[in-house]
């Protein structure tokens, strides 16, 4: 009698006894003394098998183990899934035994995401605060993120086809992207949100702060103190955000009757802030005893070059305010008059946004518009 040769995957039921363990492809079989016997290479007894390693063992060796099923160890290791404590605590006592790790490639096969977040942001420098918030709320929700940083805002063209490369469940954007890219993501049902980011002719989901009713609050209660001649420092030229909040308080200021305001270019980091400073004071004839400065970070360059370089009294000499409400703006050096955003409420919304349509393609685009908080402080005078 001649066996023949199983396909790799069928188990020979009617060859195998119970204290048998497959260990390769094929079986090579001889008929000797008219008994079948199985070449030793291709059979091992289960007792002689070797220890598996934490990088063999997987979810079914844990539910051997744990006596439960296999489902329930991939419920245990899904964020949300339910499961009961008693099970909880057998899975992981048995992955604590077997030196078990879930799989996050192979999960992502099975249920079709990867449970990674692109986020998009213009220089992690502009906002650190912005990027941890991001990474905290969605590890909370069992999520990762990918980060993705570039230069200035019309790069994001290099960024966006980067990010087709990978298997992402969605994309939070803290930068302008082109027409054309935010029509791409909607027809392939890749949910985006966009932080701080307004499309008025496009139905683009984003969360953003007022940053006109920010900007007004500022020019306002500089005037009310009476403050008579101003400069801007704005942010980069494609900053859509440096955009609207110079563009209020030119208006509100025009509003007022002041018009001849300078405004220079920065860079929304600390040392175009202080460049900007000491250029006001260089080259203007009558300085300004009011400075707008589009984000906090050059607000503070600005602050200590009023005080280093050019020897002035803040704000006695000169107010500066920015806008953001970042960390060190807080700092008792500084303790800069600002507009606060509420980062963790809008990135909480962003997070919720972006999940909502992971689960859900087809919802609506969403706006989500909240107010900032006027910080007041020493860096400015007012009324």
């Amino acid at each position: 009698m001649r066996m023949q040769a199983t396909p790799t995957g069928e188990v020979a039921r009617n060859f195998l006894p119970g204290s048998w363990r497959w260990v390769e492809a094929g079986i090579m079989t001889q008929k000797l003394d008219s008994a079948i016997r199985v070449r030793r290479s291709a059979f091992l007894p289960a007792a002689a098998s070797p220890a598996p390693t934490a990088r063999d063992v997987t979810s079914y060796d844990v539910a051997r183990h744990a006596g439960v099923s296999q489902s329930a160890v991939s419920r245990c290791f899904n964020p949300g899934a339910s499961i009961s404590k008693a099970t909880r605590n057998k899975v992981l006592a048995a992955a604590e035994a077997l030196g078990y790790r879930p799989n996050a490639i192979a999960r992502s096969l099975i249920t079709q995401r990867s449970n990674m977040v692109a986020i998009i942001v213009a220089n992690i420098g502009y906002h650190p605060e912005l990027t941890a918030s991001l990474s905290r709320h969605f590890s909370e929700r069992g999520l990762h993120i990918l980060l993705f940083t570039i230069d200035h805002e019309s790069e994001a063209d290099r960024v966006v086809d980067q990010i087709w490369q990978y298997r992402v469940d969605g994309v939070i954007a803290a930068v302008h992207l082109p027409r054309r890219h935010v029509e791409t993501f909607a027809k392939r049902q890749m949910p985006l949100v966009f932080i701080n980011r307004l499309y008025r002719d496009l139905p683009a989901n984003s969360v953003c702060c007022d940053q006109v009713e920010g900007e007004r609050l500022l020019v306002d209660r500089l005037l009310a103190s009476g403050h008579k001649r101003f400069a801007i420092v704005s942010g980069p030229p494609d900053s859509a955000v440096s955009g609207l909040r110079v563009e209020e308080a030119v208006q509100r200021l025009g509003a007022a009757g002041i018009d001849d305001v300078t405004i220079l270019v920065g860079a929304f980091d600390y040392e175009s802030g202080r460049r900007a400073m000491a250029q006001l004071f260089d080259t203007t004839a009558t300085p300004p005893d009011a400075v707008i400065c589009a984000n906090d970070m050059m607000a503070i360059g600005c602050v200590d070059a009023a005080r280093f370089d050019l020897g002035l009294v803040v704000p006695d000499e000169v107010s500066i305010v920015g806008f953001d409400g970042m960390g060190p703006a807080a700092w008792a050096s500084y303790e800069l008059v600002t507009i606060r955003q509420p980062l963790d409420l809008m990135v909480a919304a962003a997070a919720d946004m972006v999940l909502a349509r992971v689960e859900n393609p087809a919802l609506a685009a969403e706006r989500r518009v909240f107010s900032g908080e006027l910080v007041g402080g020493r860096s400015a005078r007012l009324a």
